[in-house]
């Protein structure tokens, strides 16, 4: 069967949809829906130079799917990326090496000289990386919460003096302080691309509008009116949940802001009717990692990231 490969047709939520079921297929464990594969397109920066492939059949049906872009706002030039997924029901017939070899064509032909992928660890997925020149680096697991049955823990009757707690859609007005938060807490993230996160209006179009960051239920502390900490929450509008970031700025660490929020997130999501909640975090985050095990979380799949040196063309 030949398979070929092409650009997500703008505006097609029907392409989106496709693409969306194969992500899911793949990924169970991340929030993905035709809305969010049509938005991180078209609110892509330029700079990305970002493409989302598809591979499909010639009967039409899509069987793979490829993000692949600039690190534009990386401080060391020539940083790029490439995530591609193929369903597991039409493995075997070409399409993850036509996608990678596609993407990896369009990067080299606007400078880029790293790219990273992340890559499922297991067998399979990790031998195709390898055989195709990638090189292991760090990893990251995905974690999930029968948040229908999980015992979540209680709210504090009466929080901290001069602790408040918001949700996101109360800074709807002015967000500027909660991408002032994300920035920092971000830039403390375990990273092999570094980024700086200084563009208030690229955080705007891309996480601010996303159609998956539920801004009811994403939840903020604050501290005598200061953002002090937060719980970002993405929802698919149905039954899952999934943390998108949870930090806290330095100088308020170690007061249980972080759980805080994230308790007040969980609950109302559970109120909400999400029965499922799915987090990742860095496989060395060992702080982060202890809380979400608090809460009641499992590891339920593990990401490792690869890269290789490309040739520009």
């Amino acid at each position: 069967m030949t398979v070929s490969i092409r650009d997500l047709r703008p505006g097609d939520p029907t392409d989106a949809g496709s693409a969306a079921c194969v992500r899911r297929a793949v990924l169970p464990f991340m929030i993905t829906t035709a809305e969010s594969v049509a938005f991180e397109l078209s609110s892509a920066h330029p700079a990305k130079h970002h493409r989302t492939l598809v591979a499909e059949t010639p009967d039409g049906r899509v069987i793979g799917t490829a993000q692949v872009g600039i690190a534009h706002d990386s401080p060391e030039p020539g940083r790029s990326y490439v995530n591609a997924y193929v369903d597991p029901a039409h493995r075997g017939l070409g399409a993850g090496a036509l996608l990678l070899r596609t993407a990896e064509e369009h990067l080299a032909a606007r400078g880029a000289v790293d790219v990273y992928a992340w890559v499922l660890d297991e067998p399979a997925p990790r031998t195709f990386a390898e055989r195709r020149g990638y090189l292991p680096s760090r990893s990251a697991h995905f974690l999930r919460l029968d948040l229908a049955e999980a015992t979540l823990p209680e709210l504090p009757r009466d929080l901290p003096a001069g602790v408040e707690l918001r949700p996101g859609s109360a800074f709807a007005a002015d967000p500027r302080p909660l991408f002032e938060a994300d920035a920092e807490t971000t830039s403390d993230e375990p990273s092999d691309v570094a980024a700086e996160f200084d563009d208030y209006e690229d955080w705007l179009a891309h996480t601010w509008n996303s159609p998956t960051l539920d801004k009811e239920l994403t939840t903020v502390a604050l501290v005598d009116g200061v953002v002090a900490s937060f719980a970002a929450a993405q929802t698919d509008g149905a039954t899952r949940y999934a943390s998108a970031m949870t930090g806290t700025l330095r100088a308020f660490r170690g007061r249980g802001l972080a759980k805080l929020a994230k308790t007040a997130s969980l609950h109302r999501a559970r109120a909400a009717g999400y029965t499922e909640a799915f987090t990742g975090n860095d496989a060395g985050n060992g702080p982060m990692l202890a809380i979400n095990e608090w809460f009641g979380y499992e590891i339920c799949a593990t990401e490792t990231r690869y890269t290789k040196k490309l040739e520009t063309l």
